[in-house]
């Protein structure tokens, strides 16, 4: 599939550093995302090993480490391989320094392989897709506010109003070992993916990141157009997003390649 890929980040209106991180690579049909927590310096240190890990492991002969799941493909035990890789080593800094303990990061990254996507995430950074005119999430967000959500507790609603929203679950490199949830998904022509950390979905609605996203017309420009709109409702934690897009083939150029088989 001809697929297309963008990113930005921004530190908002509020916090002194950016601990976000993001990575994108068009040819291995890969995007990640990364929110670092911790004191000081250590959200920059967490987010950005963790994606540097991930990076590395696709980048190398990605060997399968650990137990696989038969649930999923190959490629999504090694998406899920390459966070656990990340998890191990963000983990292994964070007890080496005082400074760095307790650090950790979100983490969510999807791998496009053919037609087959594979999704992975740890925390409350998020993954969309857009189709056909509508946006869904992807992932669920690991958070308290979520988890009494699912447990019918509180309402959507009262969970947004929260002041407990941002408590998260899960988070990458917190413990020795901690899992991925993964999920895979069938893509088409013109399928659009978008991956955001909270200081994106926390301040815009998904109506909105939708509408940006479908009218723009240009991918880099709708990043801006996003980080934009979220540092006008007060920017109040930093902000990052990527967008994928597959480029629906035109049934002429199909043609074109299939009489051009048959003149050889």
């Amino acid at each position: 599939m001809d697929f297309t890929a963008v990113g930005k980040t921004d530190r908002g209106l509020v916090r002194v550093n950016n601990e976000d991180e993001f990575y994108l690579d068009e040819k291995l049909g890969l995007l990640v995302v990364a929110d670092g927590m911790g004191g000081h310096a250590s959200g920059e240190v967490a987010s950005k090993l963790a994606v540097n890990v991930i990076r590395d492991y696709f980048q190398g002969p990605q060997k399968l480490i650990g137990r696989s799941n038969p649930a999923y493909s190959e490629a999504t035990n090694k998406l899920n391989c390459a966070i656990r890789l990340a998890n191990q080593a963000v983990y292994e800094v964070a007890q080496s320094s005082p400074v760095l303990k307790g650090m950790g990061t979100t983490i969510v990254a999807v791998l496009l392989t053919g037609n087959k996507l594979s999704i992975a995430h740890i925390g409350d950074s998020r993954a969309y897709l857009i189709r056909a005119g509508n946006i869904d999430q992807l992932t669920d967000d690991h958070t308290m506010v979520n988890e009494q959500v699912r447990r019918d507790i509180i309402t959507k609603e009262e969970a947004d109003r929260s002041e407990m929203k941002n408590v998260l679950t899960k988070a990458l490199g917190i413990s020795a070992k901690m899992e991925a949830d993964l999920d895979e998904l069938t893509m088409f022509g013109d399928d659009t993916l978008f991956l955001c950390t909270d200081g994106l979905n926390t301040m815009v609605t998904d109506e909105t990141v939708l509408k940006i996203i479908a009218h723009t017309g240009d991918f880099d420009a709708a990043c801006d157009l996003l980080i934009d709109a979220a540092n006008k409702k007060g920017g109040k934690d930093n902000i990052t997003v990527v967008i994928g897009h597959i480029k629906k083939k035109k049934w002429y150029a199909a043609l074109f390649k299939f009489l051009e088989f048959f003149r050889r």
